[in-house]
């Protein structure tokens, strides 16, 4: 039987990953603090990966797989000494993030990266994940090193897709405050098409890992024909939410999805290899409406981890006018 070490695997997308494994018939161990749930049929290494001897009992025996998402690069790091040799395939979830180009529109894997952290450096996203893919590259031709985008789904623990789905939702026959979409896009991918991909797949070296380009305002128009929304829309001037202390991106008091201009390389990149190598990708309409029974299930007004709470938006519309 097939073995799969995943260095995870009770998180939103490692948790996927597992089961997706698992329903394939692969024996999967999930290396995790156990602080939450793993999937039904895996087995548990209980370790906290700042330990030294975090991967003592899963280095012990081989591995036909062993799949790590972190985005520490010491964590990745310690482990490819720690299982490398154990290891007959190594898959190593990184992000678009890694790019240090977002300009160039259609940009493949061939684009340029960030400079790799270093120990001691401050900690940014994109240079973390450029060290680990550097650790896993010295397992050569046993590599796979995927790079997503934007993940969406039910129970995206970042809040953004999800976002839109809230807003439109909550404002029943109210207006909703958009961020300018005229030339802007976004380019998502379903998890559970990340997930099947990630198992399924026995390609090495890099892939973008990434859904197709959609117009902003096409995706903007999916959410609201889900939600029934009836209302009117307004679209702030970027110069006007920015004034305002309306966030790109994510986070709090933000506008998801929204980007800065000039980041017109940031959500169009190629995914050519992902699509050559059999990745697919359900219709978008489908992820919408899947998002949006997770948003009425989890609650339209909960706190959030990104977007705008409704009393901050009717504000700033009040303000716009």
């Amino acid at each position: 039987m097939t073995t799969a070490l995943i260095l995870g695997g009770t998180g939103w997308l490692s948790g996927r990953i597992a089961r997706r494994l698992i329903d394939d018939g692969v024996e999967v161990t999930c290396l995790a603090r156990g602080t939450r749930t793993g999937p039904s049929g895996a087995a548990l290494v209980r370790a906290d990966r700042d330990d030294p001897d975090a991967y003592a009992e899963a280095a012990v025996r081989d591995w036909d797989r062993v799949i790590d998402i972190s985005s520490r690069a010491d964590h990745v790091v310690a482990a490819v000494a720690a299982l490398g040799d154990r290891a007959a395939r190594w898959t190593y979830v990184s992000s678009m993030s890694a790019y240090s180009d977002d300009v160039t529109v259609g940009a493949d894997e061939s684009a340029p990266l960030h400079i790799a952290a270093e120990p001691g450096d401050e900690y940014e996203y994109g240079p973390q994940k450029v060290a680990a893919e550097d650790a896993v590259r010295t397992l050569a031709d046993r590599t796979l090193i995927v790079r997503p985008g934007l993940i969406v789904g039910a129970g995206d623990p970042s809040d953004r897709f999800g976002y839109w789905a809230a807003a439109f939702d909550r404002a029943g026959d109210g207006t909703v405050l958009l961020p300018p979409t005229e030339g802007r896009t976004t380019q998502v991918i379903d998890v559970d098409d990340l997930a099947a991909y990630v198992a399924a797949t026995t390609s090495t070296g890099a892939v973008n890992t990434v859904g197709d380009e959609h117009a902003l305002g096409e995706v903007l128009a999916l959410f609201r024909a889900a939600a029934g929304h009836d209302g009117d829309t307004v679209s702030a001037e970027e110069e006007w939410l920015v004034e305002h202390g309306v966030e790109y991106w994510m986070g709090e008091r933000s506008l998801p999805l929204w980007l800065p201009a000039e980041m017109t390389g940031f959500m169009t990149r190629s995914n050519a290899a992902y699509r050559s190598d059999g990745g697919t990708l359900r219709p978008l309409g489908d992820t919408v409406d899947a998002v949006l029974a997770d948003e009425r299930a989890r609650g339209v007004d909960r706190e959030r981890r990104a977007g705008l709470t409704r009393a901050q938006e009717l504000e700033l519309l009040a303000e716009l006018g």
